[in-house]
């Protein structure tokens, strides 16, 4: 089984985050196929994958199907891979995790309006209207609950789920706004800026340059690094030779080391095929299983 994921900017589309999610956090093999939105390479994807105009879009290559509503790709995943576990086994919190994924899916308008998912910013000096308000406390009353009643640390009881991906974009607006939140609520939310899956989806935002205006508030901001993530591990772009590194290929892709992509991570020099898959893993490299697994053959 091949699929192709089509997605928007890292940094700011929340649907396109689920998606990676359903598939990366069950460890089911994929291509992403990045796409800046408002773009005309973003244009032209829509015109290919007609008629669905959004992101993500699942291809399930050499059948010609395409599946491009987020709860329709993690049911069609779940049915695929009855064995990655997107629901819980529990009759009761699948019935849950099912019912708490299609509110966030047909809810919570005010909440993914104004404060749109926004990994480049924390703003200081918010003020939630008083529907942002009711959407915020929503939420929460349905974390507390669901937490509570499964035992946590995911929605669903121990596991991550595709209720869990449903809901870490509202985790990140909480986080970008300075939303106060409860006592499970700030627990769940650091849960999932913990997660690997979360970790590398937030490494490659923080990686890609672009910024896309729109999604900015006039308002005093900070950057990413005050999120509540893991301490990452020293890290920084490296200039040199190729041969300086300790690896002759990309621990990613398996292709040849590029001068212009090194980078000096826990004290050796490691080299990447091109710079993005360097400055994702400046960012957080203990996300990326392949290069820890190359820091650990060198110890």
């Amino acid at each position: 089984m091949a699929y192709t994921l089509f997605l928007g900017d890292a940094a700011y589309s929340s649907w396109s985050l689920r998606g990676w999610l359903f598939l990366d956090a069950f460890d089911i093999p994929f291509r992403p196929a990045w796409v800046p939105m408002y773009t005309d390479a973003f244009t032209d994807m829509q015109a290919r994958n007609a008629p669905a105009r959004t992101v993500p879009a699942l291809e399930i290559d050499g059948e010609g199907a395409l599946v491009w509503e987020s709860l329709a790709i993690a049911e069609t995943l779940a049915e695929r891979h009855p064995e990655a576990g997107h629901w819980p086994q529990d009759v009761a919190a699948r019935a849950v995790a099912r019912s708490l994924a299609g509110e966030m899916h047909a809810g919570f308008r005010a909440l993914r309006d104004r404060p749109s998912m926004n990994l480049r910013r924390i703003y200081d000096g918010f003020e939630p209207t008083e529907a942002e308000s009711a959407d915020a406390a929503r939420v929460q009353e349905l974390w507390s609950w669901a937490l509570e009643k499964f035992g946590g640390p995911y929605l669903g009881g121990t596991s991550f789920g595709a209720v869990d991906a449903m809901f870490a974009p509202v985790a990140t607006r909480f986080v970008t706004y300075g939303f106060a939140l409860d006592t499970p609520a700030e627990a769940y939310v650091k849960t999932i800026y913990a997660h690997p899956s979360f970790r590398r989806w937030h490494a490659i935002a923080d990686a890609d340059p672009r910024v896309v205006t729109r999604y900015d508030l006039d308002l005093p901001s900070r950057g990413p690094k005050d999120a509540p993530r893991p301490a990452p591990l020293s890290a920084e772009r490296y200039t040199g030779d190729a041969s300086d590194a300790i690896n002759p290929a990309c621990p990613y892709s398996g292709k040849p080391v590029q001068a212009d992509s090194l980078a000096q991570i826990d004290g050796r020099i490691i080299g990447f095929c091109n710079p993005l898959c360097r400055d994702k893993s400046v960012v957080d490299a203990a996300a990326w299983p392949a290069l820890m697994a190359l820091l650990g053959d060198t110890t």
